[in-house]
């Protein structure tokens, strides 16, 4: 059983997410909140697989909550974001405070429920094209970003570059012509130099790197 935590200011979307992860064999709710002052007490208490989480927020918005979860807890659990629109600034924000990835209100019931099944196993759930519109331009300075980068060999820059566009390691085992364990080998070593925690988190350093930008193919070179 994926048990889910619900962090919406809205009581008519926390019913009507509820009614519908419930209905699940495989989901079940397990708390809700209304605001993000009470995420992390609420996480402590009831130990959920999945926050899905209200980007915008009255007291404490749902960056500021995700933040306090990676801060507060030794394993948080994956933080889906819900966002109205898919140009929201607060998006690309907070996939860099820890979240897994992002679902927009107006997702079909099944996007939604495959996306909670997705990131409790532990995948990441990315749209490359809006976080290409919504991550700035970082040049390839002397950063911290840009020196872990630059530490990755060729064929993990090229993994990298595949994660961005949201591929299984199958896929890029495929695309790349190894095997899956070779590929299980180069993400764990990019996460390891990135001193990332997932997949989505190696992506937003990519781009704050420059290795990836805006607007750009991020296909491998």
């Amino acid at each position: 059983m994926i048990t889910v935590a619900l962090v919406d200011d809205e009581e008519l979307v926390r019913a009507g997410l509820r009614a519908l992860i419930d209905a699940e064999p495989d989901l079940s709710v397990a708390a809700e909140e209304a605001d993000g002052t009470g995420v992390v007490d609420m996480v402590r208490r009831h130990r959920p697989d999945v926050v899905l989480m209200d980007v915008r927020m009255p007291r404490l918005d749902g960056i500021e909550a995700t933040r306090a979860l990676q801060r507060s807890l030794d394993a948080p659990p994956a933080v889906l974001v819900l966002t109205t629109f898919e140009n929201d600034d607060y998006v690309y924000g907070a996939l860099r405070a820890g979240a897994r990835g992002f679902l927009l209100k107006r997702s079909r019931p099944e996007e939604i429920l495959d996306a909670l099944r997705l990131v409790a196993r532990g995948d990441s759930l990315l749209f490359p094209a809006a976080i290409r519109r919504l991550a700035a331009a970082a040049e390839a300075a002397d950063t911290p970003a840009a020196r872990a980068v630059a530490a990755l060999t060729e064929r993990e820059a090229a993994t990298l570059r595949l994660l961005a566009r949201g591929m299984s390691n199958a896929e890029i085992a495929s695309e790349l012509f190894v095997g899956v364990e070779t590929v299980k080998t180069h993400v764990s070593a990019i996460l390891a130099k990135l001193a990332v925690r997932d997949r989505t988190q190696a992506v937003v350093a990519a781009y704050d790197a420059g290795l990836i930008r805006p607007g750009e193919s991020p296909a491998p070179r």
